[in-house]
Order: C-alpha cells, then structure tokens, then sequence
C-alpha cells in the first residue's frame, strides 16, 4: 500500500508539473507549435540521456523495452500533442480545450475495465465536480456554440482526449518496464515533430529567453512529468489520478493570473471550491466500522 501511495503522489507531481505548460506555452509565443513540440521533447530526451550515461550499464539497461511498450508510448504522447495542436487550428479554443479536458473523466471510466481496480462512486462524482469545475473555467460561465463547420476540430480534440485517457491506462500493462525507459520515447517524439514541422511549418529562430522556456518545459511539463505519470499509472491508483487531473486546468489558470497572463474572475472563485470538494471526494476513503467484519456469535 505505501508503494501505490508513493506511486499516486507521483502522479500528483505529475499533474502539479502540467500545470505550468499553459504560462511556458505563452512565452514562446511566434514559434511554430510542432517545433516547440520538437525542442521541448529534445531538451527531454537529451537530459533523459545524460542520466542514463551519467548510471552506465544499468542506467543503458533501463531503456530496454518490449516494442509494444514503446509504440505505446510514442503514439501517445506524439498523437495527443498533434491531434490537440489540429483541434486549435480547427476550432474555437474554447471548445477544443473543453473537449480535450474529458481525459481525467475517461480514465477514471476506463479504469473501472481494469481487472483488480475498483472505483468508488465517490470517485465517480468528485471527477464529475471537476468536469463542472473545468467548464467553467473554460467558458468563464458562459455558454457554448458548437458549429458544424468545426467539426473535424471537435473530433481532433475528443480523439487527443481519448488516446491519452487510454494510454494512461493501458501502461499499466507494462508495469515491469523501467519509467526511465520513456526517454526513448521523448527522442522519437522530438525526431516525429520535428519531421512534421519540417513538412507543415516555417522555421523561426527562437530568442534567448525563449529557448530557456524551452528547456524549463524540457525539464518540467515535458519531461519530468512524463516520468512521473508513468510511474503513477503503472502502480498508484489510477483512478484517483484520473479524478485529481483536474488540478491541472484549475492550477494552469491560477498561474496565468498570478503572472498577469489572465483576468481574475469570480468564476474562478467557484470552480476552486468544486474542485476541492471533488478532490475530497475523491480521496475520502469509505467508513468502516470493526463489528462489520466480527463474526455473529
């Protein structure tokens, strides 16, 4: 038990650390998202690597992997980003961003399919306070127009949200590969988007300042991060990551306002006191009374 609580806080880090992708996203702004894409997982890959020569033989034994494990990986990370970045360019980023954040709610249902992992209604409920938390944060309480003329935008979203929900899942069955392994799964990321940006984007030259983003995304959101959730989601309790990822909208939007990035709004006020009440939810474990488990006499 104390290793699956290790391994859930992983997760949090995880999400803690996604948190901050919004605000670094908004200083490199003029620079093509699928060379940002590229960068940001070369950065990774390159630190992955220097701590893997840095442990010799074992830190290179690390990085075996079955195929299936890295596909699974690679396809993941690298489709969710391309689908999500399709979903912007196709459709209002109200809407897209609303779609995507479906994730924490389609792991938490998937995971039910899981053998060996049971969820609890309350986590069904504290994740639905979080979706309700995540609309208003998105819409600012306003309504939304969905129009048939974005509807591939609508799908790139709902599919970005899918594949990570499913990926998150189903790493599970590779709970024996080493979470250092995914440093491979950075380089193939970068090398993939760097491949797109050459076919569909036109290069600019990041500012100083902006490749030190760069590798604090690297570092961080885009790197770390994968790490951990790996971790998280091969042995902590996946359902309650699921329910506790809407942290990450809710933390994101805080940062922009603290950095001056975003208007505060009462909305705000609001969608915090749902989330916390969906992450005690969440984690609140159910009662259980001693005479329940005595024997009749």
């Amino acid at each position: 038990m104390t290793t699956q609580r290790a391994a859930t806080l992983s997760g949090l880090a995880a999400i803690l650390l996604w948190a901050s992708l919004a605000l670094l996203t908004t200083a490199t702004q003029g620079l093509p998202p699928f060379q940002v894409l590229a960068i940001g997982f070369g950065f990774a890959a390159a630190i992955g690597l220097a701590r893997t020569a840095v442990r010799g033989a074992d830190g290179w034994k690390e990085l075996r992997q079955p195929l299936s494990a890295l596909a699974l990986t690679t396809a993941a990370l690298f489709g969710y980003h391309a689908l999500y970045f399709l979903a912007l360019k196709r459709a209002p980023a109200v809407e897209a961003n609303l779609l995507n954040y479906l994730w924490p709610l389609l792991i938490v249902l998937f995971a039910g399919l899981l053998p060996g992992v049971k969820v609890r209604a309350a986590q069904f409920a504290g994740t639905g306070l979080g979706l309700v938390a995540a609309v208003l944060l998105v819409t600012r309480g306003q309504g939304l127009q969905m129009r048939p003329e974005y509807v591939s935008g609508y799908l790139a979203a709902l599919s970005a949200a899918v594949i990570w929900a499913a990926y998150s899942v189903l790493n599970r069955r590779h709970a024996a590969v080493p979470s250092a392994a995914i440093t491979v799964a950075c380089a193939a990321v970068a090398v993939l988007g760097a491949i797109a940006h050459l076919l569909f984007e036109q290069t600019v030259p990041p500012r100083a300042s902006q490749w030190g983003v760069l590798l604090l995304m690297g570092v961080g959101p885009v790197g770390a991060a994968f790490w951990l959730w790996d971790h998280g989601t091969k042995r902590g309790d996946i359902a309650l990551l699921g329910s506790l990822s809407y942290l990450a909208p809710l933390l994101s939007t805080l940062l922009l306002v603290v950095s001056g990035r975003a208007q505060p709004h009462w909305i705000q006020a609001a969608a915090i006191g749902l989330l916390l009440l969906g992450a005690w939810l969440s984690v609140r474990k159910p009662r259980t009374y001693a005479g329940a488990a005595s024997p009749t006499r």
